[in-house]
């Protein structure tokens, strides 16, 4: 019953807090939720990107499974056979498995934690087994030490990546299925153009909404890739209260508000995400966001009405020096499909000769921005088809008149630095802009300290990002200013890549023709090959032995084992044969001997007489030597006569010949197991004394 009570009533008011009545008294929510979640929270758990926090009962999954797993563990633990203690040790080995599974790669002090749990193990299983004892403490205490050093070292070796289930379940999500966002981006402005969409409080100014990013292009449109071919796109994920973000720039607190004429699934968003929250909490199950392009999708669809607050950080812009002395950073990305051959000629024309990846960007977007002419092809303006496809960029590019929008520079700049090799991608989205078409603080407006912007069809916009060595993926705009409209009278004709200067070639840093010098693994031999260097050889050395100390591993541990217990064994012989009085060391000479005999496997009891007839017997050995340390044993202990250092160190000579002689009379295999046993090990001193008594 308390149990019962424990996982319906005591978890859902602990995990499902928010519903309760001043965090304390459950309601019928609370009850209904603790329910719910009690299921759905293990799958909860591994869908949604870390740190998952207490929203949504995500805890309940942790309550459930650490109160039936304890209860269960304790139910074994209190039994009074001894052999029930393993199934407690079973099941909460499996707690900790199953915990780390539903857990994150990473992991919360994990060395700590795991080193603490098994001594607390260890510990209690001694206690349960009665074999804790007051003068075990010390050796006990050097090989847990030396056990913990020889599992970390283990470790090391091996791979660090934790197995985990949230790395091998895909949500029931695919952006790649849905249509092009940028297709729509003319609907917008043609049926709402001068119609408020969506407006943000809060929001610096000056700053970008985004909508949806797209890296694959496919021949005809602009879309978001498969995970197979790039996880930055298409990688939306669920996530909790908090977004982890490497991002650092100006932190804001914004509120959105959807208007009619704003549809599809893609959620408004701006800057690097922190934590978005939604005035209807049922909203927060349907959302998606993609850390790699800092974008959200709303799987219940964006409809009118919809509030909700974005917490978030604004990133720095480099200036354009440090763009134009950046390199090009790759990243994986879908090969572009059905690229027009103009494309590429143009590029090569424009920006072919730059050294480095933002200097041609740069070039990229100042030409197509001062070469075009814009206009969005609506009734009033000049002709201007819609689409951004394979015909649509050839007769942008290659046609009578270079016309078009964002949604055509956009694309055509993205496949032109794809050309040059570099990584680049399409966003859609609303800028805040003039009348020129260019990012303008002035739309926004600020009244007791609150700023708001109103963003209308003629706001939705598409821009490029290239990703730069040391800045990531950095904005530009490539669309001519609104303003720049064409007409008849002038020419609009797109530049002609051979009338155009080129720009240097890059001076070329490798020979003219292969006269790479061969090494002394070439097959050529005379003046043409070089010997390796010895830095090489080494390396090479080196990376055999990784090799076979990451894949022999469990071999290696495994020795390191067994020596560690003859390390063990012959530090505590050395101990005995060193510490104490003469009379002592005597005793314990003879309680070696029984412990070695007891460790191969013979029954050693009674008095010293007894046990050396007992190891004579069963060893098949000679009983004289055996009998003579037993009645030298004997006399130290009951004579009252004091031996002496030298009578100590010669019985302890005796004692190694005897020993020696035992492990010579056993099999190869049974020899190798009594070195390695610890049968008796921490008993010896107990024995011997019982056997003295009984003598």
């Amino acid at each position: 019953m308390a149990l019962v009570v424990a996982q319906w009533i005591l978890g859902p008011v602990i995990c499902c807090n928010g519903t309760t009545l001043a965090h304390v008294a459950p309601t019928a929510a609370t009850l209904r939720d603790g329910w719910s979640a009690t299921f759905g929270s293990f799958k909860y758990l591994i869908s949604i990107a870390p740190p998952v926090g207490s929203g949504q009962g995500a805890l309940m999954a942790v309550w459930t499974l650490c109160l039936w797993g304890t209860a269960l563990a304790g139910f074994f633990a209190v039994m009074r056979e001894k052999r029930w203690s393993f199934v407690t040790v079973a099941l909460l080995l499996a707690i900790s498995a199953a915990s780390a599974l539903l857990g994150t790669d990473d992991g919360w002090m994990r060395v700590p934690a795991g080193v603490i749990a098994a001594l607390v193990l260890i510990v209690w299983m001694g206690y349960k087994w009665g074999v804790l004892e007051a003068g075990r403490w010390l050796s006990s205490a050097v090989i847990m030490v030396l056990a913990s050093v020889v599992a970390c070292g283990g470790c090391l070796l091996v791979g660090q990546q934790r197995v985990t289930l949230r790395d091998h379940y895909d949500p029931p999500l695919s952006p790649y299925d849905y249509a092009s966002p940028l297709s729509g981006m003319r609907a917008y402005i043609k049926e709402h153009k001068d119609t408020t969409l969506l407006t943000v409080q809060g929001l610096p100014a000056g700053t970008p909404v985004r909508l949806a990013v797209m890296d694959r292009f496919d021949g005809n449109v602009w879309n978001l890739s498969d995970r197979r071919e790039a996880r930055d796109s298409s990688n939306y994920v669920r996530v909790g209260t908090r977004i982890p973000t490497q991002d650092t720039g100006r932190a804001f607190d914004a509120t959105f508000t959807v208007h009619e004429g704003l549809h599809e699934d893609w959620l408004p968003l701006a800057g690097a995400a922190t934590g978005v929250r939604f005035a209807d909490e049922g909203l927060t199950r349907a959302f998606y966001y993609n850390t790699g392009t800092d974008t959200g999708l709303l799987a219940s669809g964006v409809r009118d009405g919809l509030t909700y607050t974005e917490s978030g950080v604004v990133p720095a812009m480099p200036t354009d020096q440090q763009i134009a002395g950046a390199k090009g950073a790759t990243v994986a990305q879908p090969q572009a499909q059905d690229v027009p051959q103009s494309v590429g000629e143009l590029a090569t024309a424009i920006a072919g000769g730059r050294s480095n990846g933002g200097e041609a960007a740069q070039a990229l977007a100042e030409t197509l921005k001062d070469r075009g002419w814009f206009s969005h092809g609506l009734a009033s303006d000049y002709p201007s088809l819609p689409g951004h496809g394979n015909f649509r960029l050839t007769r942008l590019l290659a046609g009578t008149a270079m016309v078009g929008d964002s949604e055509q520079y956009a694309s055509a700049m993205a496949l032109m630095a794809r050309e040059l090799g570099l990584s680049s991608r399409v966003v859609l989205g609303f800028l805040p802009k003039d009348g020129d078409g260019e990012i303008s603080d002035e739309r926004t407006q600020t009244a007791g300290g609150t700023t708001t912007i109103d963003f209308t069809g003629n706001d939705v916009t598409a821009w490029v990002e290239i990703n730069l060595v040391g800045h990531g993926w950095v904005p530009f705009y490539p669309t001519p200013k609104e303003t720049k409209t064409p007409d008849d009278n002038q020419n609009l004709t797109p530049p002609n890549p051979q009338s155009l200067v080129r720009q240097p070639p890059v001076p070329l840093t490798d020979p003219l023709r292969d006269e790479q010098n061969t090494t002394g693994q070439s097959s050529l031999d005379g003046d043409e090959a070089e010997e390796t260097p010895r830095d090489e050889r080494w390396a090479r050395v080196a990376q055999v032995a990784r090799a076979v100390a990451v894949y022999g591993s469990p071999v290696w541990t495994v020795l390191l084992v067994c020596a560690l217990i003859l390390a063990v064994k012959a530090a505590q012989l050395a101990w005995l044969r060193r510490h104490g009085r003469p009379g002592a060391r005597i005793a314990a000479g003879w309680r070696a001997t029984a412990t070695l005999a007891r460790q191969s496997g013979v029954q050693v009891h009674g008095t010293r007489r007894e046990q050396s007839q007992q190891i004579a017997d069963e060893l098949h050995l000679d009983p004289a030597p055996l009998n003579e340390a037993v009645r030298e044993a004997d006399y130290v202990a009951f004579s009252g006569v004091p031996a002496d250092e030298r009578a100590a160190e010669a019985y302890w000579k005796r004692i190694d010949a005897l020993r020696g002689s035992m492990l010579a009379a056993l099999p190869r295999w049974r020899r190798w197991r009594t070195r390695l046993s610890l049968r008796g090990l921490w008993h010896s001193r107990q024995s011997g004394t019982r056997g003295k008594e009984q003598r």
